[in-house]
């Protein structure tokens, strides 16, 4: 059994049991910036569809819960070296109903803004896909506010003056009133009479707010889970508390095992304090392994992604690609406070040098050496390059063997600092093939997930029961009305 403290980690806790959730996050051209480079590496994206169709299928064999699909509603050419993934995606909506054909028992989050989009449309669309799917579309809303994603959609609205959250409050109240519109059996297919549906069974919605008016009813039946389980991220007070009162996964990225705690458990507070039960929200954490047969393994996949990390080392080569600012050896040698300007980036840091680190500096040392075994003045040295990278790149990444992978997302489950993972790839397909090969057999074997999908709907994954369907209208709230379409 692995140690579950940590020095930031002193509050009470018991170590709890049961399954924890697994989701996979799509990113085909990786989660790491040069993990396109890496060879063998899934790197264009006019093949994405073939690339979504393995992961996929891939993630299901798993027994993955569902695959995530983000979005963001802009690009920027700047992109290519920080966030290449995000250049060019398949709209998330679209990629989630192509999978369904592809797939049948994982759950397929997609991504809508409610900034930029009509809640009637989103319902429609949510709903037909979860149709379509049988009950497995998960919906993950994005309430941000970015320059680049404004400046694709005209003169600002008429809700500028909305505070964002309290649009997005109404924008669920609207998702989920119109997904209510079809009560169910509502298409009774009488043949006898010639009446096909139950009228009383279908009602308006007649919402009016302060952000948007709807008069409903959807076009769509109700969606096959009820309401579609709705999925938030973010770690801001207004977006945990958002998250408390309407989500039903939580995805967050805490930086440590005492923050994650500490976190997981004021959002658990949150969410009995709005009236729902405890396990209504499942808080899922990121996470960016790199696994490897052996730690060995791992850690030359690691270092093989530091060598294709593109840094300005004042060659022509360099120059000519126009590199970010703060990928050359000032900009380092700023952060860990030491005259480095005559320092090749390959070049080992000596024991004397490091000694003279900033507390940042140190810091870094510390990443350098959880994430690729090296130490100063070891065997495997650390390099200017690995501490540049680990300054540029913060996600959370944990390099290993399956045992190694494995105990860091057990730690964190039976500490009740999350109750599952987002998990990231650095590139597809040999990484993420390779989690789903050696560690899911090791979550498993400890008991950590299930043998195999006991549920067909995400909502049957979560362990959340299905909204109670509305009553039938009386019948005088549903008389006919002649229209002229």
């Amino acid at each position: 059994m692995t140690n579950h403290t940590s020095p930031a980690f002193d509050a009470d806790w018991s170590e709890r049991d049961g399954h924890l959730v697994l989701g996979a996050m799509v990113r085909t051209l990786g989660s790491f910036p040069s993990g396109w480079r890496y060879p063998g590496a899934h790197n264009d994206p006019s093949t994405d569809p073939r690339a979504l169709k393995r992961l996929a299928l891939a993630a299901e064999k798993a027994g993955f819960d569902y695959l995530f699909l983000g979005d963001w509603l802009a690009t920027d050419p700047e992109l290519e070296f920080s966030d290449p993934h995000l250049l060019s995606r398949v709209d998330s909506m679209s990629t989630a109903a192509y999978l369904a054909a592809i797939t049948r028992r994982i759950g397929l989050v997609g991504t809508v803004e409610t900034a930029h989009s009509e809640p009637y449309a989103t319902a429609r669309a949510a709903a037909s896909i979860d149709r379509l799917s049988g009950g497995r579309f998960g919906l993950n809303l994005t309430v941000g506010s970015d320059a680049k994603v404004e400046a694709n959609f005209g003169p600002p609205g008429a809700r500028t003056h909305l505070d964002r959250f309290d649009v997005a409050d109404e924008y669920v109240t609207v998702l989920r009133g119109l997904w209510d519109t079809w009560g169910e059996n509502a298409f009774t297919r009488n043949i006898a009479s010639a009446a096909i549906i139950d009228r009383s069974r279908v009602t308006p919605l007649e919402h009016v707010g302060p952000a948007f008016a709807v008069a409903g009813p959807l076009n769509v039946q109700r969606p096959v889970q009820g309401h579609v389980p709705l999925v938030h991220a973010g770690t801001s007070r207004r977006a945990q508390q958002f998250a408390a009162e309407q989500a039903d996964i939580y995805v967050v990225a805490p930086t440590s095992l005492g923050d994650a705690a500490e976190f997981y458990h004021d959002t658990k507070a949150r969410v009995e304090a709005a009236g729902r039960a405890a396990s209504a929200l499942t808080i899922v954490a990121l996470v960016l392994p790199i696994v490897g047969e052996t730690r060995a393994d791992a850690w030359a996949v690691y270092d093989r992604l530091v060598d294709l990390f593109p840094v300005d080392d004042g060659t022509p080569e360099a120059a000519d690609l126009d590199l970010p600012a703060n990928r050359n050896i000032r900009h380092l040698r700023q952060v860990i406070g030491l005259p480095l300007v005559e320092r090749r980036f390959d070049e080992a840091v000596t024991p004397g040098t490091a000694s003279r680190f900033t507390a940042a500096g140190a810091r870094l040392v510390d990443v350098v050496t959880r994430r690729s075994g090296r130490t100063i003045g070891g065997k495997r040295p650390v390099t200017y390059r690995h501490l540049l990278v680990a300054h540029l790149i913060r996600s959370p990444i944990v390099v290993g063997s399956p045992a190694d992978i494995a105990d860091h997302l057990e730690t964190w489950f039976r500490a009740s600092a999350v109750d599952g993972f987002n998990v990231l790839n650095a590139f597809l397909h040999e990484q993420f093939e390779t989690f789903a090969r050696l560690v899911v057999p090791e979550l498993r074997s400890r008991g950590l997930i299930r043998d195999e999908y006991e549920a067909t709907t995400l909502r049957g994954h979560l362990g959340s029961p299905l909204p109670t369907a509305p009553l039938p209208a009386l019948a005088a709230a549903t008389a006919p009305t002649t229209r002229t379409d």
